[in-house]
């Protein structure tokens, strides 16, 4: 089993430094939920399918190996609000040891 460290703003501007299992298969919207630093219902909503952009992040460093993203998500954050350049959905990033120190800020919930 190995973890490794994120650090996520949630929406409020709070810092939290958490760990997130390397082995588990998961992404990083499911470790924001998995520490509840969103609401219940406003994180996630299609279930991590790149379907809403509820999970938005902005990469705050962005010297991390990254994923590409894929066209689904690319047409998704083309309808998003809030979207900066640094945008990605959480549910599009599989924790992996490569993000080991990575910084990501909740983007704003859209209504």
């Amino acid at each position: 089993m190995s973890d490794i460290k994120i650090t996520i703003i949630d929406r409020e501007g709070e810092a939290h430094l958490v760990d997130a299992p390397t082995d588990m298969n998961m992404n990083l919207m499911e470790v924001v939920r998995s520490y509840e630093l969103a609401p219940e219902g406003t994180i996630g909503i299609c279930g991590g399918m790149a379907m809403c952009a509820s999970c938005q992040c902005y990469i705050l460093n962005l010297e991390h190996m990254l994923p590409e993203q894929s066209i689904e998500e690319e047409d998704m954050l083309d309808q998003a609000f809030f979207v900066e350049s640094n945008s990605r959905l959480s549910c599009q990033i599989p924790i992996t040891e490569e993000l080991d120190g990575l910084e990501v800020k909740l983007a704003p919930e859209s209504n």
